[in-house]
């Protein structure tokens, strides 16, 4: 693995860190007349990339490489911004998820690629999983927001 794949696996890493605690943020303080149905969402959603961000980790370990591990190095190698705690209603807070879940797909696609080239088949697999989950999220998002 070539370090530039670590570097966009680590980079990942801490997007999909911060969105992890992003989600929670919304999950908390959440408000409107779908709360609970979009309340518990919310919380599938923290609970798989939960999953995500280990198996991506993980798979960085196999390989001999340290994954980002801090909130530090998260926030200094992240896209997807924080969001500080305040009130949400649910339709901004569905449109923040889904503009966060098509910048993960993005980049998701972009180290699908680029472990492609390197002939790194774990991490297509696992960024082709990762697509694919991105995608019907945002499908299902869309389809709330509307």
């Amino acid at each position: 693995m070539k370090i530039e794949l670590v570097d966009r696996l680590n980079a990942y890493i801490s997007d999909i860190g911060v969105f992890y605690i992003k989600l929670h943020n919304l999950h908390w303080n959440l408000k409107g007349s779908q709360f609970k149905a979009v309340h518990e969402y919310l919380e599938t959603l923290y609970d798989s990339f939960a999953d995500v961000l280990d198996e991506v980790a993980e798979l960085l370990r196999m390989k001999g490489y340290i994954p980002a591990a801090s909130m530090k190095e998260y926030l200094a190698m992240a896209t997807i911004e924080e969001l500080d705690g305040s009130i949400v209603d649910v339709k901004t807070a569905l449109e923040i998820v889904h503009d966060d879940m098509k910048t993960l797909k993005g980049k998701a696609k972009e180290i699908h690629e680029l472990a492609d080239s390197e002939g790194e088949f774990a991490t297509v697999n696992m960024m082709e999983e990762n697509i694919s989950n991105y995608s019907k999220n945002i499908w299902f998002l869309r389809s709330m927001i509307a």
